[in-house]
């Protein structure tokens, strides 16, 4: 078992899908190849059937099966496999939807110019030939292949336990880095890879980081990220993303079929449509967008779900001298062509010598024989038959036999005078082409020069510019930000820990003083505790009754609609049973240029009015399992959390009417462990509501507080009515609590929002003008903001 095992595997290695580093070509590739030169298939020829050339394949040089054969066939056909194809082909050779070829009684072939170089100067000894599978006929080794097609085609192929993976390149660059080897051969890998500047796929695209294109090259092992061409347009004031590129090997009726699943499962927004617009001038995908959509989101979000982007595997594996598979460097591969090219040269150049020589000796007769033609027409003529005329020249004018039966076979117009110096020209022409061959056997630099004379004709003739485009840098790593539009949304958490964000234009403005709407179904003796608006990218801060803040992004809490009652929020946080959130912040993704985030707080209010200042960055990095955020004592709970930068003012409200303003600098900034300091000295049964941060800078005079309580009042209040104070103090009266409107439940600065919105504990919410509340002194009640039921109260407000 285990020498057949190797056997068999030895098999496909060397003569099945590893392509040789010399010709670049596999067995059944250089067969097809070899077939066709034979049949006379030439780029000028007459198409013949694909079915002749496989069945002349088969019965000559490759016994197996038609499919195989008929399958590289195609594929060396194929405009989008190939960077340089091969085979012309004429009729259905499949297309980048992965339609399959036509079956070859119907497809038509012939040779490409190009081929006809890989095969050139195979009847003059280059290359080694072997028998054939039954010993009837000869084949090639390996072609000459006077292009370097194992670069410039790449080549694909899965061994036994090793697999190659070589992509193409651009002719122009790989013969410009033969000729930088032929003038420098220390060049180092570095000097290549400037030169050979990356892969150059036929379907176009875009590739990434030259850093891991050289390291690729260097080791011959790496990946590489490639991207379709894509752009965004604008057509008819809407959006568009046109798609005209995609990856190399990317299947396009595949991807778009995955695009067409992505929207269908909402992993992708804003898109409205998808179509295929490709025709025989090129392709074309044609995303039409929302008009809410985010283009460059929806773009990000294609790049990281589809194959719109994906990484190429390069695996530059291939076998030496035809029987060793080895993994090589670029500089390795070139250097093995190198080798070979000089190999075939010497080789063409020795059967060219021989053959001139021959020719020269014959010529040589020729032309003794006409200096004496009547001596030899003498001797010719009294000869009895040829045979003895053939030794009777070589006995008498000491010919040699090839140049005797030359002579017998000279036609009497040789004898003109034009004719006799035809041969004397062809003599010196030939004389002087054996002495340039015999010099250029001698000198391997003259080898060379004879190397890069044909290389640079391949790339007169053949060279082309680059269809791949090449980002020198990394592309940015697609985050969930970048999928995820920015905008302001609404989160609305429950006491028994149910949350959902929603879009605040789910609530259309009314009238102060309505009952509202639906805004969350709440289970019984569940009720609405903590409403706040945020940016889908903050950072959300969960402060629980423990003490110990837990933190999530805005987009993780899932969107719900007006009257869904949102998902657990045990799902997203790993709370204690016993534990429930008592305060939730938004912290802004990046700090704004008046904020920078290093001179950013966190300021903390417990229900007692005891407060504490840590720095935010503190809260930078929160473990899954939360961190301690503050100390509580046993009859107190935290109530409030906001950032500040550092110098701005706080201003705190308590449910029974009282308010106090002071410099947060009062408060010294302490760890996440300490318990803090007292803030505001409140009476029996009172407690803080509410905190209030009011940025350095605001005008007290155009700014003003709003406040509002339990039973749907409130009203807004100057805060130049606020004067500052000492922390600590019993601050002044902000509002006139009686049974009609209840204590107070939620404070906010206004500064330029327009709008209000407020939601009860059973989940009715009110959206309404800001200036529909009238200005009002501190010891006033206040005016009706929203029509509560019996038992209802309100929860929480925030403005937008």
């Amino acid at each position: 078992m285990r020498e057949s095992y190797l056997d068999y595997a030895m098999s496909v290695i060397v003569a099945r899908a590893l392509p040789d580093v010399r010709d670049g070509l596999k067995p059944v590739h250089r067969r097809i190849l070899y077939s066709m030169n034979e049949m006379g298939l030439a780029h000028n020829a007459k198409f013949r059937k694909s079915a002749a050339v496989v069945g002349d394949c088969l019965g000559k040089y490759h016994p197996h099966g038609d499919i195989a054969v008929y399958d590289a066939l195609v594929r060396m056909a194929q405009d989008f496999s190939l960077r340089y194809p091969l085979v012309n082909g004429q009729g259905n050779f499949g297309s980048l939807d992965g339609d399959p070829a036509a079956a070859q009684r119907y497809t038509e072939v012939r040779l490409t110019r190009m081929a006809e170089e890989l095969l050139k100067d195979t009847d003059k000894e280059t290359v080694p030939f072997t028998s054939n599978y039954d010993a009837t006929r000869k084949e090639p080794v390996v072609l000459p292949s006077a292009l370097p097609n194992l670069l410039i085609n790449g080549s694909f192929g899965i061994a036994v336990g090793m697999a190659t993976s070589i992509p193409p390149h651009n002719l122009r660059e790989v013969l410009d880095a033969l000729f930088h080897l032929i003038a420098r051969p220390q060049a180092s890998a570095e000097e290549l890879a400037d030169v050979v500047k990356g892969p150059d796929f036929p379907t176009g695209g875009i590739i990434f980081n030259q850093a891991d294109i050289r390291q690729a090259y260097s080791s011959g092992r790496g990946a590489i990220v490639m991207r379709g061409k894509a752009e965004i347009v604008e057509r008819k004031g809407l959006s568009q993303i046109i798609i005209a590129q995609i990856p190399y090997q990317v299947n396009k009726s595949e991807l778009i079929t995955k695009m067409a699943e992505l929207v269908h499962e909402k992993k992708i927004e804003g898109i409205r449509d998808i179509r295929d617009e490709s025709d025989k001038d090129g392709l074309r995908i044609a995303i039409d967008l929302k008009t809410d959509a985010y283009p460059q989101k929806t773009l990000n979000s294609l790049y990281k779900f589809t194959d719109l982007e994906k990484n190429f595997n390069l695996n530059m594996l291939a076998l030496v001298d035809g029987i060793q598979p080895q993994v090589l460097s670029l500089k390795g591969m070139l250097e093995e062509y190198l080798k070979h090219r000089k190999n075939v040269v010497t080789r063409r150049t020795q059967f060219d010598l021989t053959k001139a020589k021959e020719r020269i000796h014959i010529l040589e007769g020729l032309s003794k024989a006409l200096d004496q033609i009547d001596a030899v027409i003498q001797t010719i003529k009294k000869s009895s038959d040829k045979e003895t005329a053939h030794q009777n020249l070589k006995a008498k004018f000491k010919f040699s036999d090839l140049q005797a039966a030359a002579i017998l076979e000279m036609r009497l117009a040789t004898l003109a005078g034009l004719e006799r110096q035809k041969i004397d020209d062809e003599l010196k022409e030939k004389v002087a082409l054996a002495k340039e061959l015999e010099a250029i056997l001698k000198d391997p630099k003259k080898v060379l020069a004879v190397m890069a004379k044909e290389f640079t004709r391949l790339k007169e003739a053949y060279g082309d510019e680059r269809k791949t485009a090449i980002v020198p840098h990394a592309p940015r790593e697609i985050a969930a930000e970048d999928i995820i539009p920015e905008e302001e949304i609404i989160i609305v958490l429950t006491r028994g820990g149910y949350i959902k964000r929603l879009r605040p234009g789910v609530w259309r403005v009314q009238k102060r003083g309505g009952k509202g709407v639906t805004g969350i179904e709440t289970k019984e003796e569940d009720v609405v505790e903590h409403f706040l608006v945020a940016n889908t990218h903050a950072d959300l801060l969960f402060f629980t009754s423990s003490g110990k803040v837990f933190q999530t992004k805005a987009y993780e809490i899932p969107e719900g609609s007006r009257t869904a009652k949102g998902k657990s929020i045990f799902n997203f946080l790993s709370l204690k049973g016993d534990e429930h959130i008592r305060s939730l912040v938004a912290i802004p993704k990046t700090a704004s240029p008046t904020s920078p985030k290093a001179g950013r707080y966190l300021v903390m209010v417990t229900e007692r009015g005891i407060m504490k200042r840590v720095a935010a960055a503190a809260f930078e990095n929160v473990r899954r399992s939360g961190i301690q955020a503050i100390g509580l004592k046993r009859d107190d709970a935290l109530k409030s959390v906001a950032v500040t930068n550092g110098e701005d003012e706080v201003l705190l409200v308590s449910s029974g009417g009282q308010a106090i303003r002071f410099r947060e600098g009062e408060i010294r900034a302490m760890g996440r462990g300490a318990s803090g300091v007292k803030a505001i000295r409140l009476k029996k049964g009172d407690l803080v509501v509410g905190q209030a941060i009011i940025r350095r800078g605001l005008d007290d005079q155009k700014s003003g507080l709003l406040v509002v309580m339990a039973q749907g009042f409130g009203k807004r209040t100057p805060l130049k009515e606020y004067k500052r104070q000492r922390r600590g103090g019993s601050g002044l009266k902000t509002a006139k609590i009686t049974a009609k409107n209840g204590a107070v439940v939620s404070t906010h600065i206004i500064r330029e929002e327009a709008e209000l919105i407020a939601i009860s504990r059973k989940g009715q919410v009110i959206r309404t003008k800001l200036s529909d509340i009238p200005i009002l002194g501190r010891a006033t009640q206040g005016v009706r903001v929203m029509r509560l039921e019996e038992g209802d109260a309100i929860a929480s407000i925030t403005t937008l």
